[in-house]
């Protein structure tokens, strides 16, 4: 049994229309410069060296990618958390899925798991271990970090892999 969700009076959906409005069409007619445009999740990155950009990647390219990731990460946190994290180091959210669990985001780290006194930690080891999929300036990585546990935990919880200890992750710069 099928259940119609629109009134086939209406005529095709939107999504039809675009269909159709697609057929025939070049990239760069749909999206002006689409060239240029970066897909970087649609390349393997595993031949790159832990902490780097990538190969042909300029001084001046990593200071630039860092700037702009400071302003990403600024905008996304606002004003007032980016300039806790720049002043402690850290930015701590709490648990919406663990009662006295804290998750201590820091910059180019992996995130620590901190309990409140009697609580037992969800995992056998105090840190989480997420690493994106291609190379990020550290900045914004943390920025993503913060908007996935604030408001996506059990996506994290699923992804991350528990660690005994700390370092700095592999895939940003």
């Amino acid at each position: 049994m099928s259940v119609e969700l629109r009134d086939p009076a209406a005529g095709p959906s939107w999504w039809a229309r675009w269909r159709g409005w697609l057929r025939g069409r070049s990239a760069d007619e749909v999206v002006p410069d689409a060239g240029r445009l970066e897909l970087p999740w649609r390349h393997r990155w595993e031949h790159l060296p832990k902490r780097t950009a990538g190969f042909g990647f300029s001084r001046g390219d990593y200071d630039e990618a860092r700037r702009r990731a400071e302003e990403v990460a600024r905008a996304t946190l606002g004003d007032e958390l980016w300039r806790q994290v720049r002043r402690a180091g850290y930015l701590e959210l709490p648990s919406r899925l663990y009662p006295g669990v804290t998750y201590r985001l820091r910059i180019g780290r992996r995130i620590e798991v901190r309990c409140a006194p009697g609580t037992p930690t969800p995992w056998p080891w105090p840190y989480l271990c997420i690493n994106p999929t291609y190379p990020l300036p550290e900045a914004e990585f943390f920025a993503h970090l913060y908007l996935y546990v604030r408001d996506n935990e059990d996506e994290v919880v699923r992804v991350a892999a528990p660690q005994p200890w700390d370092q700095v992750l592999g895939r940003t710069f």
